[in-house]
């Protein structure tokens, strides 16, 4: 008979090999990871108007934002010293103020001064043209937001249909050899696209409404102020 010691080595040794057998026959799940840029890149050329449009509107919000914000800042003081100028007869000062406030509503003040004698009509239209123009210069750019928040979802799904097409085109190439990683692959290399148009436009809708409604708040003060003006001209000195 063999020794005790011997068979239990002999078991220890078969016991060990069949757990690295096991070991070995089972499969290793790695992780798969995927990059912001990995996936930038597996949008298409598609991927190339959307920066575009992406670094555009960034410019635009960012530019209009300084200017509005500029425009929208009042001296509360102003329309007093302008007031008192007027009564005075002190047109030369009134209009140096307006020049050195720079404004819209400045503007539009000075516009109506050099008004000042004609009909209370032509006053006001010459104040409402000029504020029309400032409004205007204000809103510049906006038709990129306004564009880019309905055009950008758009070309993002052109990129996906595009890419569904593709899709497709490989795995009837590909025919009986064709698998479910080939097809899932393809399908979410055509949604990146989507996704990238979603974030800009939404980026951009949201940019576009913030500075309308800053405009708005501009326009709602270059009315009361061209009132205040109108009911200046009216008092008696």
């Amino acid at each position: 008979m063999l020794p005790q010691e011997f068979v239990d080595t002999l078991n220890q040794v078969a016991t060990d090999s069949v757990a690295g057998m096991q070991a070995a026959a089972e499969p290793v799940v790695t992780e798969a990871k995927l990059s912001i840029w990995e996936l930038c890149t597996q949008g298409g050329i598609l991927m190339i108007p959307l920066l575009i449009l992406s670094l555009v509107c960034i410019y635009i919000f960012v530019e209009r934002a300084i200017v509005i914000n500029r425009a929208g800042k009042q001296d509360e003081t102003f329309m007093k010293r302008i007031k008192d100028y007027i009564h005075e007869g002190e047109i030369e000062s009134a209009m140096n103020l307006c020049k050195k406030e720079n404004t819209p509503y400045s503007r539009l003040i000075a516009k109506g001064i050099t008004r000042i004698g004609r009909p209370m009509n032509d006053v006001l239209v010459a104040i409402e043209n000029t504020g029309n123009i400032e409004v205007a210069a204000l809103g510049k750019g906006l038709p990129w937001l306004a564009t880019t928040a309905s055009g950008a979802p758009m070309l993002g799904f052109l990129g996906t249909v595009i890419g569904m097409v593709q899709a497709f085109f490989d795995i009837a190439s590909q025919g009986s050899a064709a698998s479910i990683a080939t097809f899932s692959s393809g399908i979410y290399t055509a949604l990146v696209t989507t996704v990238a148009g979603l974030i800009v436009g939404i980026i951009a809708l949201f940019a576009y409404n913030y500075l309308v409604a800053r405009i708005n708040s501009i326009m709602n003060m270059l009315e009361t102020k061209s009132m205040e003006f109108m009911d200046l001209l009216n008092e008696p000195a």
